[in-house]
């Protein structure tokens, strides 16, 4: 087997993910990404059984396999047991590792969310945190959303808010003991490596687009993430 492949079967989500496809078609009709984007899950599982290099290749490039929302609906319904889902799941940690997902539009997005939602986590420990969660990252929050940022302390006591102190209640300051367990977590599962890769095949990838990467909401992180 080629390299690309040898790697792929090697993750455990593909060993529990694909038992023997029937090409049923049953995930797709099934599948709410399906009804989306030009999105077939029955076409993945049938190419990653087919164990073609270069056609896992091709699908480690495209946009086709950050179109899934891994909600598992296609496990619920495959009559041989089979998962796409978990199928995706590896060929996205594969284009990733690789480098890979920076050769699609869908993929260099990811670089968006590393900086959006996986740095406020590893910095406030919430996926999305009020302090930089602006109107400017996020227009569609609206200027009803400005309001409640700017008069957050000012509703605390009333609604239960206890924002950035310690203690109890909504966006409450996470203490550093649980912050350094959950960076932890980070680094034993590999996701601390896992954003370190996307950062350098992203700055690769600027690069060749002749975009600034600096960090932060630089030209390449506005061009993924607006265009």
């Amino acid at each position: 087997m080629g390299k690309l492949v040898d790697a792929l079967f090697q993750d455990i989500r593909i060993i529990e993910g694909l038992k023997a496809c029937i090409s049923c078609g049953t995930c797709t009709a099934i599948c709410p990404a399906a009804q989306f984007y030009h999105y077939d899950p029955r076409q993945i599982a049938e190419t990653v059984q087919n164990r073609n290099e270069q056609e896992i290749e091709a699908l480690l490039k495209s946009d086709t396999i950050w179109m899934c929302g891994e909600c598992l609906s296609c496990k619920t319904r495959c009559p041989r047991d089979n998962t796409p889902a978990y199928i995706i799941q590896s060929l996205r940690s594969l284009s990733v590792d690789t480098g890979l997902f920076a050769e699609s539009k869908m993929g260099r997005q990811l670089l968006a969310v590393k900086r959006t939602v996986g740095e406020h986590i590893l910095k406030y420990g919430y996926c999305i945190y009020l302090d930089d969660a602006s109107t400017e990252l996020y227009p569609e929050q609206g200027p009803v959303w400005d309001w409640y940022r700017e008069n957050v302390d000012k509703l605390g006591n009333k609604l239960g808010i206890n924002h950035n102190k310690p203690g109890g209640g909504a966006m409450r300051k996470i203490s550093e003991k649980t912050m350094n367990e959950l960076r932890a977590i980070f680094d034993e599962t590999g996701g601390t490596e896992r954003f370190e890769k996307i950062e350098k095949y992203s700055e690769e990838a600027a690069r060749k687009l002749n975009l600034k990467f600096e960090g932060g909401k630089d030209e390449y992180f506005k061009q993924v993430y607006e265009k």
